[in-house]
């Protein structure tokens, strides 16, 4: 529109010219030719050079390349996909497990205590989803920004996995001093039970999270966060159930075995990211 503006201006504005007029040498006529134009500039629709001048700023708009995220998870889906197809026996069962709250199954828990290779797999998918999953609540509530965010991805899966492995090698460690074997390991097989159902139902969450507005992100990060909350909860009911009956100990001394065990290196986790983003 602006172009055919330019274009046929000329036109227009001569058109408005007196008969005869010859603007290029008469004095007088130059001065009717430049009232001609400022009228026309005046009354046209986009100029509008008679209205006070507004003065707009513009926002840089920072497009961010979401290729290598977008083939990322669509690895990760594969890979859920794959597991699926090919232990479908084993991804049945987990689902089985999880749903009887009571672990009285025996057989059902043996089969998935017997998947070794399977249930390390499945426990890489949960690190891999996870990480990736706080790295987006990190972001969401701006913690971490969007910058290197292959760097800070990375870094979160590598948070998730320490923090698991220390977890898993001080259990064991626990259950080698103090003889009780049988029973740290029903604990490890529960937390890490809940943490494969975490890790599979995290992964469309995560999806969304990276491909959809903030109108949607908002929302979705909450309700994440209260569902991983609610898991969390029946992750200790259930292991409080299994330690009272075992071990006889009282809801006092397991609620310190939970904040020295479970919330505090947690913390310590987050102090540690906030310090080295810094």
């Amino acid at each position: 529109m602006v172009f055919c503006f330019l274009l046929f201006s000329p036109f227009y504005l001569l058109s408005q010219l007196p008969i005869g007029a010859t603007p290029l040498h008469d004095t007088t006529q130059k001065s009717a030719y430049q009232q001609t134009i400022d009228r026309a500039l005046a009354q046209h629709f986009i100029v509008q050079a008679s209205k006070p001048s507004i003065a707009t700023v513009n926002k840089v708009n920072t497009v961010y390349n979401k290729s290598a995220l977008f083939y990322t998870l669509l690895i990760l889906s594969f890979l859920l996909a794959f597991f699926k197809y090919f232990y479908n026996r084993y991804f049945n069962t987990l689902f089985r497990v999880f749903f009887n709250t009571t672990l009285r199954q025996s057989q059902l828990t043996d089969q998935l205590l017997q998947s070794k290779l399977t249930s390390l797999l499945f426990n890489v998918l949960f690190i891999v989803s996870g990480g990736i999953y706080l790295y987006f609540i990190l972001v969401q509530y701006k913690w971490l920004m969007l910058q290197k965010q292959g760097y800070y991805i990375a870094l979160c899966i590598l948070a998730t996995s320490v923090v698991y492995c220390v977890k898993y090698i001080t259990l064991k460690f626990t259950g080698w001093v103090t003889s009780k074997n049988e029973v740290i390991d029903s604990y490890v097989f529960i937390i890490f039970l809940i943490n494969k159902i975490i890790g599979i139902i995290l992964l469309p969450v995560i999806i969304v999270l990276a491909f959809s507005t903030m109108q949607i992100r908002k929302p979705l990060a909450i309700i994440s966060l209260l569902f991983i909350a609610l898991m969390l909860l029946m992750r200790y009911f259930r292991a409080y159930g299994l330690l009272q009956n075992k071990l006889k100990i009282s809801r006092f001394h397991f609620v310190l075995y939970v904040a020295g065990i479970e919330i505090v290196p947690l913390l310590v986790l987050y102090k540690s990211l906030v310090l080295f983003v810094k």
